[in-house]
This record gives structure tokens, sequence and C-alpha cells, in this order.
């Protein structure tokens, strides 16, 4: 079957009886087997130093005395040697940190036991076993190497940028199929059953699922379980994937120091140095909190000193102050007593008043009474009277319209009468009707008799049908031949089209403008399509906005063209100047602000300064001087431009002070004095000058006695100002199209001609057909108009009949005269009755009259009685309202003083409820010795303002220099008591710092001085020389570093391994040789390298590989995988380590069925063989 592939170890491990116990060897002690992992690691983590902090807690001064220092570097000679230090002792080494126990197959809890893989990348379905010691994976480029470290990282559900490859993980399912899985087999706890993870993938979906020995569980539960095994799939020191090779190299110092104590040592190293991190900062940011209190206590103080003179003035002027607010006390109160006594006199005045307004009120009441009965009397009388009155009027209405109804029946009357006498006449007219339908009937009949002659309608139908089809025949060859015409008028157009285009072309070709525009298109799109778009807007604009120098700048003797654009960089040979700022900013808006121009925003160049031609400098030399020195012209005077750009190409480039000289004509040297020269106004002082194919830039230093400078430059080929030559393979190309299309357009005219001329023998028979088509039509209305008069004079007789009919069947005269005569009767009739009806109502409203008449003669009898009363009334009230008018006087004046009584009271009552006791106390001892009672309120309003007049005297003090006195004396003890605290805080965690700085350092200068040892060993034997150090900070832990030096070459120093300073051969050697150092300290239960010879010449990839050999086979370490091609033969191997080699290709056929894909038995089956 294609791509299965087959992976088994070429040398079965051999682990000897007397090897199987070198894990309780490696150890100090070995725990029971019922133990869990945690446990083990609990009692392997255990520090014996635990039980010493209390007693050293008790000395600290004894403590600061013994903690350890940091090591010193070493020395580096002036080659960059590491020689020993000789003032620094060397540290006992300390023991190994104890790890996970082996278990008696050699495994240790975490090694990976076994890997299974199902359409994962290269691989189809594997199984293999690794070795627990180091696992040698080989194979061709391309086979699935890699992919075996992609399947450890991705089954143990580490993130897949971990691999720096794919960033999904459905990417690694095998192209083609919808599933696959991986299946890793880690070695558990010893006496404890392995963990088997499966991870299933699958091609359509970024989702995975997981399975834990079997069970389906959540990714958290993986990572709990590949935690609790201190797996480190993430840590670039223990495992290093093909595609992360190059960024060990580039992890800062910083990062080395946190991955290496989380690869190896004593597993506290991390948790300690967080700890001393978090501690330091803290302790940082405490140091700076006591400085700063500190300082604001001294600061506050001093404040307070100033404040003690100004706090004795205002205590004076407290004592005042309390006189004053003693008095303001007694003066409400006082005056509430006085208002008292005037509101007790006003409330008695007001009661008697009241009483005599009663008195008067029920003097007057009988008169009010009996007005009262008048009004109510009189009302009555006046509703009776507008009864009546309205009864009246009520058949008022009735009689006018009886006699409405009189004068109907009277002019009905009348027309009847008219009617009698227009009966004659009307007779007389209906016989002249009867005797005119009579003849027009007998008229329609004579000519209905005797019709018009006319042709056969079915002939003129067949004539007109013959007609209509010889006109649609004509029609159809005149319109084909109008078709022709129109696509040969339409091919000769496209080739008048083709012409006009050509020449537009040829013309383009030899416009220097529009060339320059295309070339720029190439290089600066953007710039192009603005030069399109102003040249289709510039009616927005107030002043023409001028186009770039590239394109509206030209040199008339191409023997400059070089030295001109020499003088211009993109940016200004790109630039629009518009000419005033309104344009300006309108350009700018239009294109960069709202990209409206152009649908988008653009970057491009403009310029515009307003025109000062007083402030520019004056050319450095005269007309004669040029000459003397070689030169040609100025810039300015050798090209030709828009009006609107020379003031641009003056004050921002200086074109009319560059000098432009041919080669070898120029004299340098007195050109830079001539340049370089100050004016009389101490202007100028050095310029531009172009000598042959170099352009002099002149200025005068700036330091010193401002010696002149040169800088030259090498001018180029112009690109853009230059005239490109015309493209002549194109030019002929549009010339052979021009003459082609010409060719086609005469032969079209010549066939348009000819179509022409039968155009007008078909149009010609065309009119003939229409002719004779209009002669049938008009047969044919004649026939139509013949019949339709026939129909018409029957529609017409018919209906003189009916009408004859009518007027012959009307009654006659007498019998409507005696119709008319019964109407009259009628109508006399109804007038009698309603001449009885008026009698009636008359009579009825002359009763109604006569009532209301009554009714309004007893009102005016009372109104006459009522004014004689209500003058006695008036009298009386007189007098009653000036005794109101006096009561609601006492009145006002008596509620004025109760309300000011009750504010007096109120106010007194507020200044005795807001003083403080000791004023309240004082003021009752008054009231209780009557001494308030003994003085009047003007007396004490007068010894008020004198204590007011005592405290103006008295200088104005801040009044509240004592709170602020008082205040911040609460602050200064407030701060002293934080300032305290904290200082304890601190002393605290200096000496928690110091504690665990203590377990800290010592371990991580054993594990980096072991680390060193065999670092620098290592690259001794291969003829190199490096160095691992420990960089310390004292005051800042985040800053403590692992840094790695290294040389390759006896020329060199030592230098710092950095991603960029090194070969990619030297950082490989320098990463591996590393990785093999902290290898014997490591915790992680198992490493792995990927290509790691990448870049390394024959004699050190055989020296690293022999080292890796030398050190993972040792029998205290773990797991260990080497993942390489294998290109170089008579390496070094052991028999701890396993081989494994990856066949990638077609299925090997097994002859005997007994090889099983065994590498070992294929071997000694081809040896046999052989033989």
């Amino acid at each position: 079957m294609p791509g299965k592939v087959k992976a088994e170890g070429v040398k079965k491990e051999k682990v000897k009886e007397e090897k199987k116990n070198t894990g309780e060897q490696a150890r100090v002690s070995e725990p029971d087997e019922g133990n869990s992992q945690e446990d083990i690691q609990q009692e392997d983590e255990a520090d014996p130093s635990v039980n010493e902090d209390d007693a050293a807690e008790n000395d600290e001064d004894d403590e600061e005395q013994g903690s350890p220092r940091s090591a010193k570097r070493a020395r580096v000679n002036d080659d960059g040697d590491a020689i020993p230090g000789s003032s620094q002792p060397q540290e006992p080494p300390r023991p190994r940190p104890v790890t996970l126990p082996r278990d008696t197959d050699g495994y240790v809890p975490g090694s990976i036991v076994r890997i299974k893989l199902h359409n994962f990348v290269t691989y189809d379905d594997v199984e293999f076993r690794p070795g627990p010691y180091l696992n040698m994976v080989l194979g061709p480029n391309g086979t699935g190497k890699s992919s075996i470290a992609c399947a450890i990282c991705l089954g143990l559900n580490f993130p897949p940028s971990v691999l720096g490859r794919a960033s999904e993980l459905n990417s690694f399912v095998k192209h083609g199929y919808e599933t696959g899985f991986i299946e890793i087999e880690l070695k558990g706890a010893k006496g404890q059953s392995n963990v088997v993870i499966r991870r299933n993938l699958k091609a359509t979906s970024k989702g995975t699922t997981f399975e834990l020995n079997g069970a389906q569980v959540p990714g958290k539960e993986v990572n709990a379980r590949v935690s609790a095994l201190n797996v480190q799939c993430t840590n670039l020191c223990t495992f290093l994937p093909q595609d992360k090779v190059a960024e060990f190299a580039q992890m800062t110092p910083q990062q080395l120091l946190a991955q290496t104590q989380l690869a190896a040592g004593d597993q506290n190293l991390t948790t300690w140095h967080e700890t001393l991190k978090k501690a330091g900062v803290e302790l940082k940011k405490m140091t700076e909190a006591i400085d700063k209190e500190r300082l604001d206590l001294a600061t506050l103080e001093q404040r307070n000193s100033i404040l003690e003179r100004d706090v004795q003035q205002y205590k004076q002027r407290r004592e005042i102050e309390r006189k004053v607010e003693l008095l303001e006390l007694l003066l409400p109160f006082k005056e509430y007593l006085e208002s008292k006594v005037l509101y007790e006199e006003r409330k008695r005045k007001r009661q008697d008043l009241h009483a005599k307004t009663i008195a008067l009120a029920e003097k007057n009441k009988p008169v009010h009474d009996f007005k009262a009965n008048l009004d109510k009397k009189q009302k009555s009388l006046e509703k009776d009277r507008d009864t009546r009155k309205k009864a009246a009027q009520s058949k008022f209405l009735s009689m006018k319209s009886k006699w409405q109804a009189n004068e109907r029946y009277e002019q009905e009357n009348e027309d009847i009468a008219t009617k009698l006498d227009n009966l004659k006449t009307e007779e007389a007219t209906r016989k002249n009707r009867i005797a005119s339908h009579t003849r027009e009937i007998h008229k329609i009949e004579q000519e209905l008799a005797h019709p018009p002659e006319t042709e056969d309608l079915g002939v003129i139908d067949e004539d007109r049908k013959t007609n209509s089809e010889k006109v649609h025949k004509a029609r159809r060859d005149r319109e084909a031949v109008e078709m022709d015409m129109r696509r040969i008028a339409d091919e000769s157009a496209k080739q008048k089209a083709i012409v006009s285009k050509g020449l537009n072309d040829i013309a383009n070709l030899d416009n220097v403008s529009h060339r320059r525009l295309a070339d720029l298109s190439k290089w600066n799109k953007d710039c192009a399509e603005i030069v399109h778009w102003l040249r289709k807007n510039q009616t927005r604009f107030r002043m023409p906005v001028i186009e770039p120098a590239v394109i509206s700048l030209s040199v008339p003797d191409a023997q400059y063209c070089d030295a001109v654009e020499a003088c211009f960089n993109v940016n200004q040979i790109t630039s629009f100047v518009a000419q005033c700022a309104e344009d300006y900013n309108l350009l700018n808006h239009v294109l960069a602000d709202t990209g409206e121009a152009l649908g988008r925003k653009v970057n491009f160049n403009s310029w515009f300064r307003p025109k000062t031609p007083n402030q520019l400098l004056p050319p450095p030399m005269s007309a004669e001087e040029m000459q003397q020195l070689g030169f040609d012209a100025y810039v300015i005077d050798l090209i030709e431009c828009p009006d609107g750009l020379l003031w641009f190409l003056q004050s921002e480039l200086n074109f009319h002070r560059t000098a432009v000289g041919k080669e070898g004509r120029v004299d340098v040297a007195h050109a830079m004095e001539a340049v370089s020269r100050f004016g009389p106004r101490g202007e100028g002082g050095g310029a531009s000058f172009v000598a042959g194919r170099t352009l002099n830039r002149v200025q005068r230093s700036r330091y010193g006695k401002r010696a002149p400078q040169n800088t030259m430059r090498e001018i180029r080929k112009a690109r853009n100002l230059a005239f490109p030559p015309v493209d002549q393979a194109l030019k002929s190309s549009i010339d052979r199209s021009i003459a082609e299309a010409r060719s086609l357009a005469d032969e079209a005219e010549e066939e348009i001609k000819k179509l022409q001329a039968q155009m007008t023998d078909k149009e010609a028979r065309f009119k003939e057909l229409q002719k004779e088509k209009a002669e049938i039509d008009d047969r044919r209305k004649a026939v139509l108009d013949a019949r339709k008069r026939i129909e018409s004079l029957g529609h017409k007789l018919t209906t003189l009949a009916e009408k004859l009919k009518l007027e012959e069947e009307k009654p006659s005269v007498a019998a409507e005269r005696d119709q008319l005569r019964k109407k009259v009767l009628e109508v006399a009739k109804k007038r009698a009755a309603i001449a009885k009806d008026l009698k009636g109502i008359i009579q009825s409203v002359i009763k109604e009259q006569t009532e209301a008449t009554r009714f309004g003669l007893e009102c005016i009898q009372i109104s006459a009685n009522k004014t004689a009363l209500e003058d006695l009334i008036h009298v009386r009230d007189q007098e009653y309202a000036k005794a109101k008018a006096d009561f609601a006087e006492a009145d006002v004046v008596y509620t004025e003083s109760k309300v000011d009584t009750k504010e007096k009271l109120r106010i007194s009552k507020a200044k005795l409820e807001s003083i403080d006791d000791e004023l309240r106390r004082t003021f009752e001892k008054m009231d209780d010795t009557q001494e308030i009672h003994q003085r009047d309120a003007e007396e004490i309003r007068q010894e008020l303002a004198d204590q007011k007049a005592k405290l103006e005297l008295n200088s104005a003090t801040n009044a509240g220099v004592i709170e602020q006195y008082e205040r911040r004396q609460q602050e200064i003890d407030d701060l002293r008591v934080k300032i305290t605290a904290r200082e304890d805080r601190k002393n605290a965690t200096e000496k928690s710092i110091r504690k665990t700085k203590d377990k800290w350092l010592p371990a991580l200068q054993a594990l980096v001085a072991s680390i060193g040892e065999k670092f620098s060993a290592a690259f001794e034997r291969v003829g190199c020389a490096g160095e691992v150090r420990l960089g310390e900070q004292e005051d800042d832990f985040e800053k403590w570093t692992i840094e790695i030096l290294v040389k390759f070459r006896d020329t060199e120093r030592l230098q710092l391994l950095t991603g960029t300073r090194q070969s990619g051969g030297e950082r490989a050697l320098t990463t591996i040789m590393y990785l093999m150092s902290l290898t014997e300290q490591a915790r992680a239960p198992f490493s792995l390298v990927d290509e790691i010879n990448q870049g390394m010449d024959a004699q050190y990839e055989r020296a690293v590989h022999n080292s890796l050999v030398d050190v993972t086979c040792k029998p205290d370490n773990g797991q260990y995988f080497l993942i390489t091609p294998k290109l170089l033969t008579d390496l070094k191997y052991h028999e701890r380590m396993k081989v494994l080699c990856v066949n990638n290709g077609e299925w090997l056929p097994e002859e005997d069925g007994r090889l099983d894909g065994n590498m070992m038995k294929m071997i000694d089956n081809y040896v046999a063989r052989r033989r």
C-alpha cells in the first residue's frame, strides 16, 4: 500500500540486571511505592533549612552577616578569555536535586512509552516505542521525522504555535483524509498505570476531542495530567522543534534565565525567583513611598512652624469673637421680648375693632334682607314678562309662515291664468311640428327607395390585400438595403475612429508632456492620477495650480538635462505648486483629507509660499564672474516653465543661485570662494554649482572660523527631464494600422454609393405602391360612406316617426283648459283656509302682549321702591365700611407684629441651638440672674457695635488658620504613624527577600556553575571557548540574567550569543551545547531537539553527537529525542540509546511473514542472502 510507514529500532535496548536500580543509586532516598507522585515531589523538595527560619528571625544582624553574596563573574583577559577570579572562593558543590523515581523498566514518570499516529501529516499509520534514554530518530528529509515532534507537542495539548509551523490543527491531518488521531502513552508514577492520551483531529474542523485512558475528557483535564508530570513542551530548553532552533539564540538573557530555571535545577527556583521579583518591585515602591512621605513630613512640619505666631494672634481675636457671638445671641432674644410686648398691645386693639365691626353688621342685616326679597320678586316678574314676550314672538313667526304660504298660492294662481292665455299659441305650434315631421319622413323614404350605385367591397378588399403584400415586400427590400448601408457605415465609422486614434497616438508619441506623464504613471501612479484630475478640474481653483516640474518644466538644450534634474529630489520634482493659500488648502482637502477627488485619500507633495521677492538671496556671481570661472548660466536661465513655478524654483531650490558649467571648464576652487562669499548685509555664505558631472553644495561651517565646506555628488543621467526617444517600432505599427483602416474605410464608402443607387430604385417603387394603396383606400371609403348614409337615414326615419306620434297623441286644448280651471279652484280654497288661521293667531298675540305689559309695570314699581331702600343702605354701609377698614388696618399691624415676633423668636431659638455648650451655659446664667432683662436691645446693639469695632482693629488673621494648623498637625501625626508602619513592612519585605534569596541564590549559582562547567568543557572539546555567566543585579531581580558567551576563532573574544551576531551553525552548536549542559540537572521527564545540526560543519556535528550520546546515556538522565537526518558515518553509539529509522514509501511485503517490519530481522536476512 503506498504511503505506509514502519518504524522500529535497529537495536533492542539491553537493560542488564545491574543497571535496573540506577535510579535508586542517583538519589538520596527512595520513597515508598505507595506514595503518589505529588507526595514524592513534596518529599524530594523538602528543604532542611525550613526549621532554622524561626531562629534566624530572632537575630536579624546575624542573618545579615551570614547571608550569601552574589558570586562574582569570572574575569576576562584582554583576549576575551575567561580566567578564574583570584578573590572569589569556590563554594562547595550542592547535591543534584532529587527528580522523579525511575521504574524497573528504566522509564521515569512522564516519559513517552509509546506513540501511535493515524492519518497525521506524512503518516497513514505508525506505532513505535521509544526507549527511556536517548532516542535517535533517523530518516531522509521529508519522510516525517519532524512530524513526530509535532505529534508529541499536539498530542499532549500544547498549542501549534510552539512548533512554529501551521497555526490550525486541521492542517495536520494528512492530505486527502477526513480524520486522524495522535495517541501517546506516558509512563505513570511508580506503582501506577501508564497514562494514554488520544487526540482526535478533523480536516474540516478546527475543533478537537481528547480521550484519557479511553474516556472522553476536556482539554483542561489533559493539561492537568501533563502538567502534573512536569512535561514542558513550551520551554525551548527542553523542547526545541526544527522551526524554533533560531529562536533559542534570540531569547534575551532574562528569558534564558527563566527558561533554564523551569527546565533544570531545584524545582522551587522559578517560584523563588518570581517571589523575589514581586518582592523587589514592592520594596522599590515602598522605598520610594517612604522617601516621598518623609519629604512630605518635613514640609508639613516646616509649614506649621510658620503658623504658630498666627495661631496666637488668632486666639486673641477669637476672644473678641466669642463676645460678639454672645451679644449676637442676646440681641435677638432681647428684641424678641420687646417685640412680644408690642404684639400683645396690638392684639387687644384688634379685638376691640373686631367687636365693633360685628355689631354694625348685625344692625344692617334686616335692611339688606328686605332688599334681597325685592331683588328676588323683581327677577320673578321679569322672567314672566320675558315668557309672554317669547310666546308673542312665536305667534308672529307662525303668522309670517302663513302669509308666505298665501303668497305662494297667489303666484300659482297667476301662473295658471298665464297658461290659459297661452293655450291657443301652443296649439298652432304643435300643428306646425306635425307638418314638418311628415315632410321629413316623406323625403327620407324617397331617398331610401332610390339608393346610389357603389362598387363591390369584396373586390376592393382583394385589391387592397394584393397591394398590401406588394407594399410589405417593397418595405423589406428597402429595409434590407438600409441595414446593409448601416452595417457598412458602422464599419466605415469604426475604421475612421481607428485612423483618428492612430493619428492621436502618433501625436502623443511626439508630445513630450504626454510621454512624461505616461512615464510618471509607471513610478508614481498617484501623482499621475492627480495630474489627470487637475486638468479636468482647474476651474475649481481661483488661480491655476501648476503641475509638477517633472511634467511642466523643460530644458531646451538637452546637454543640460542631467545638471538640471540633479538639482531636484524626488519630492521636489513631483510637487504641485499652488499660487494662493485658498487653492493650497482646497487641493490638500480634496486629495489628502477627504479623498473626494480620487475616491481615496492619497499622500502627495504640494507647495505654497506667499511671494516675497525682496527676501530672495541675490545670485552669488555676476555674469562676468561666471564667464571667468567657466560657468555657462544659472539653472533658472536654462529651463522653460510656467510663471507660477518660477517662485517655487527660486525660493525653494535656489535655481537663480545655482550655476552650471561644462566638464573641465569650471575652476572649482575659485568657484567655492565666489559662492561662499557673504553679501553686504551678511547674507549668502554658500550655494550650489554644477561642474561637469559633479554637483557641488558649498556651505560654511557653523563652528570655529566658519570655513567653506564643499559636498560633492556625482550626477546621474536624467530620467525624467530628458526627451525619451520615440518608439519607432510602435510608430510603424500605428502607421500600418492607420493605412489598413483607411483602405477599409474607402472600400466601405464605395459600397455605400452602390447601395444608395439601389436604395433610390427601392424607394421609388415603395412610393408607387403607397400611392396605389391610397387610391384603393379612397374607393373603399366611398363604399363605406354610402352604406353609413343609408344606415343613418334609417335611424333618422325611426326617430321622426316617434316624434310625430307623440305630437299627434297630445291632448286637445279644451281638455287642458278644463284641467287648469280645476287647479284655480283648488288654490282659492287653500288661501281661504290660511286666512282663517291668521285670524286665530292674531287674537292670541293680542292676549300675550297684554299680559307682558302688566308684568312690566309691576317691575317698574318694585325698581322705584328698591332705589329708595338702597339710599338708606348706603348710609349704613359707609359706617360699617369705616369700622371694617379700621379693623383691617389693625389686623395688618397685628399680623406684621405677630410675624415679626415669631421671626425674632425663631432667630433667637436658631441662635441658641447653633451655639456651643459653653456659650449656652453663659446665656442661661445671664437669664437666671435677670441680667438680660436689665438691659434693653439698643444698649446691647451698641455694645455689639463696639466689640465689632475692636475686632476690626485687630489685625486680620485667616479665619481658618487654626483649623489649617490643627489639620496639618493631625496630618503630621498620621504621616509619622504611616511611615513607621511602612518601614515595618519594608523591613519585613527585606527580611523575606533575604530569606528567599538565601534559598534561591545558592541553588541558582550551583545550577549555573554546573551548566557553565559542562558548557565550557564541551566547547573546549571542539576547540572553541564558551562560558555561562550569571548576571546579577542586586536591587532588581527582574534584570538577573544568564549570559552565554562563545568564541569560535582564536582571534576573537568571548561574545554574547545573539540571534544575529553568530552564524547559523555557530548558534546551533551553542544551543545544543547549552541544552546538553543542563541535561543532568533537567527536571522534565523528556527532552527533544529537532535537526539541531543544521548549518554545522562535519567536525562540530560529530563532536556534538558524541557528546550528546555520552550525556544522555548516563544512568541517571531522563528520556531524550534527537531528530536528525544522520548525514555522517561512524558515529558513536551506546547500548542505552535507541535508534528509530523512518522508512517512507511502498509497503515491503514479507515473503515468509515473519519479518513484521523489524529492521534488525531485515538486516540479518539481507546478510544471510549475501552469503
